[in-house]
């Protein structure tokens, strides 16, 4: 039988290679908080971790890397891609308050290799240990017929907790509240399609026009950044009306998911630099102004809506730099988010 199913394109002994091999990086994030995990057929998570909540919720979220893992693979950046969906769930959950708890994830290829998958799940680890976060289980699967050659998907579900009185966003979001943006630390998880078909023109060991020196690969496979750490005092300081992960989407898309109805958003453009990679995308594949808002995040990773007498408070909470962005505005007809 075995031998009929390898013929098939699936190797028993190459997914066992890969569960032997990513073994020591998930249990690494494993605490008194799982009860079974790895080698399970599900995940057993103690949910007496919650016991110093009054009032918990749980937030889920799932999503996946994309196509980033064809520049993961011509760059041989493994680790990063593992590090990009946990990230990339922690900021999901945390737009609506939640300190994550577990992640579960998918890696999925033609053919299997356990070096490629025990790289991401490495990435993956490390990432989920930095949250204090519980790497519980997940899937690897050979799907020959689906996946081309050398392809790998990379996908994961991000479960969190929250306090019921301190869930994003606040009620009360009205126009003359201010927009915080905090930097992105690339095109994180999102515009690779374009991004790729534009760098098809070059090679990755081009230094990036415009740049610090680094290649335009190694700008393509910055690592998804947690604003977990950058958000923390702002969130226990009761500081914050919303936050907007901005995702596929970018600024258009992703703002007027947490603001009320009849609420909008003006965005002075010049309050922030585009970093020199989102730069030299945009001028390259010449997209204008409001298409290259909708496909990248363009230097904003993280948008906090903020009531106007706490903006202070709230760029103070934060060890880096922000932009005050713009503000929310009455709104009844129109494109919500108006970029001045």
């Amino acid at each position: 039988m075995n031998d009929s199913y390898e013929a098939a394109g699936v190797s028993f002994t190459a997914g066992q290679q890969a569960i032997d091999r990513i073994g020591a990086s998930v249990k690494s994030t494993h605490d008194e908080r799982v009860v079974s995990g790895l080698g399970s057929f599900g995940g057993v998570f103690d949910l007496a971790s919650l016991a110093g909540f009054n009032d918990p919720l749980l937030v889920a979220s799932t999503d996946g890397v994309g196509t980033k893992t064809k520049i993961n693979a011509a760059m041989d950046r493994w680790e990063g891609a593992g590090a990009d969906i946990v990230n990339h769930g922690i900021n999901d959950v945390l737009v609506q308050g939640a300190a994550p708890l577990f992640f579960l994830d998918t890696v999925a290829a033609q053919h299997l290799d356990s070096e490629i998958v025990g790289r991401i799940v490495d990435g993956m680890a490390a990432a989920c240990r930095d949250a204090n976060c519980v790497l519980l289980g997940g899937e690897t699967a050979e799907m020959p017929g689906v996946f081309v050659d050398g392809a790998v998907d990379i996908a994961g579900t991000m479960v969190g907790a929250v306090e019921r009185s301190s869930l994003l966003p606040r009620k009360g979001i009205a126009a003359g509240d201010v927009l915080v943006g905090i930097a992105s630390s690339g095109l994180h998880t999102n515009g690779y399609s374009l991004a790729r078909q534009v760098a098809a023109d070059f090679s990755l060991t081009d230094e990036l026009p415009g740049g610090n020196g680094e290649s335009i690969g190694e700008a393509l496979c910055a690592v998804h950044r947690s604003y977990l750490p950058v958000l923390a005092d702002a969130l226990s300081q009761d500081l914050l009306l919303a936050l907007a992960h901005i995702t596929g989407g970018g600024l258009l898309d992703n703002l007027p998911r947490v603001l009320p109805d009849g609420i909008g958003v003006e965005i002075d453009r010049s309050s922030w630099d585009i970093p020199p990679l989102f730069a030299w995308l945009i001028e390259t594949a010449k997209l204008e102004v409001e298409e290259a808002h909708r496909i990248f995040n363009c230097g904003v990773g993280m948008v906090a809506v903020v009531a106007r007498d706490r903006v202070d408070d709230v760029r103070a909470s934060i060890d880096e730099p922000t932009w005050v962005l713009g503000e929310t505005t009455d709104h009844s007809s129109g494109p919500r988010v108006a970029l001045r």
